[in-house]
């Protein structure tokens, strides 16, 4: 986003409104993690109207695009630079066209948007970001899985370990672990062996893993491993990219109860018994 000087209130104002046609914009729209059934009902909305479609066609599964336009213009970016990209988004939308940018997962989350952004700021073009839905929302879905157990763990860390893309020397793998929450590692297949390592610092050897890989694509796969047999298990498979690490004592499982629906527990919405019949 742009620079600001604090404080400062966030005006929202969207630029796409439920039936109406689409505003010359850019809208980022985030695709989920291949499934196109995890499409948000306004992305989909969204990608119908746009006159104009650039994808991560390495990234995003062509069957989103079924929820285009026939005439909709479609441009696949895997092999763009932003210097290319950019210039395309821009010179629909000064032509009048709606422009949609498909990103995989959540914009929120390693999609380089931000420098997008401050592109789109500088020439004084009108954008909108549309959430989509993350690879480790996806995954523990698909492992049945809480990953916030009460008494047991209560945080979640979306990290990635340092490779071409540094990690800040304050985020680094390590002292992510030292929390023991439940961990989820981006981008890091590559790098498995250090990973493995680092989180082995403060992580017991046992501790389950759920390796995913090309989730919500056909050939997903998942396989749940001890953190020890991570590195082995991934070598195994041969898996380079598109994969996510979920490392959690969460997925132990186990007979754990919370508090919300407990009898006991009381709230506005569910009084004590005598303060009801006092009300």
């Amino acid at each position: 986003m742009p620079s600001l000087s604090l404080p400062v209130k966030i005006q929202s104002s969207p630029l796409s409104v439920p039936g109406r046609a689409l505003v010359p914009a850019v809208y980022l729209v985030g695709a989920g993690p291949g499934d196109p059934e995890l499409l948000t009902i306004k992305a989909q909305r969204i990608i119908s109207q746009a006159d104009v479609i650039l994808y991560a066609n390495s990234l995003v599964p062509t069957q989103i695009l079924d929820w285009a336009r026939p005439d909709a213009e479609r441009l696949g970016t895997a092999n763009l630079t932003l210097e290319r990209i950019l210039p395309l988004m821009i010179d629909r939308v000064r032509a009048g066209q709606s422009v949609v940018r498909i990103q995989s997962g959540d914009p929120s989350l390693y999609s380089a948007i931000h420098e997008q952004i401050q592109a789109l700021t500088e020439v004084d073009i009108p954008f909108e970001v549309v959430p989509g839905i993350s690879a480790y929302q996806a995954a523990a879905a698909k492992l049945n899985a809480e990953l916030t157990i009460p008494g047991l763990v209560q945080s979640i860390i979306l990290t990635r370990i340092s490779g071409r893309t540094q990690v800040p020397a304050s985020e680094d793998l390590a002292s992510m672990a030292a929390h023991k929450t439940s961990l989820c590692l981006y981008l890091s297949a590559r790098h498995v062996e250090a990973a493995q390592a680092q989180l082995m610092q403060h992580y017991e050897a046992d501790t389950p893993v759920a390796i995913c890989f090309r989730l919500g694509w056909p050939d997903e796969q998942i396989w749940l491993v001890p953190l020890a047999e991570m590195a082995a298990a991934t070598q195994e498979h041969d898996l380079i990219r598109t994969t996510l690490y979920l490392i959690s004592p969460a997925l132990r499982g186990g007979q754990v109860r919370s508090r919300l629906y407990n009898p006991d527990h009381t709230h506005l919405f569910r009084p004590r018994p005598q303060d009801a019949a006092n009300g």
